[in-house]
């Protein structure tokens, strides 16, 4: 049995294979079985809302937005109250199944037993 992962995607389009990197090991993990949770946060708060993660393209990556809806079937995807807020982001624009969620939240996450975190 796998552990649990956690991974918080800090970057959007101004570091694109970072961003996708992150996505990518996140859905890999779905893809894996292993219980996946990830984090939209700073400027990846953005590819919550619906057409944003179709925005990002990369040479020889799987395109972001098909990474997301991996995560979204098989895990959680949760974008930062702050950032959200920041960026004028409600619960109502975003994609079925993200949510918006703050820094407890995420504290809660990661402080559990066996808990895999990763940030990009």
């Amino acid at each position: 049995m796998s552990r649990p992962l956690v991974v918080k995607v800090t970057c959007g389009s101004e570091d694109a294979e970072r961003c996708n990197q992150g996505f990518t090991v996140a859905a890999a993990a779905v893809a894996a079985g292993a219980e996946v949770s990830l984090w939209l946060t700073g400027e990846a708060a953005w590819y919550g809302v619906p057409g944003r993660a179709e925005g990002i393209a990369l040479p020889l990556a799987t395109p972001l937005a098909d990474l997301l809806a991996a995560v979204v079937a098989g895990g959680t995807v949760t974008v930062c109250t702050q950032c959200a807020s920041r960026r004028g982001i409600t619960a109502e624009q975003l994609l079925p199944g993200v949510v918006i969620r703050g820094a407890a939240s995420f504290a809660e996450e990661v402080l559990q037993p066996d808990v895999q975190a990763l940030v990009y």
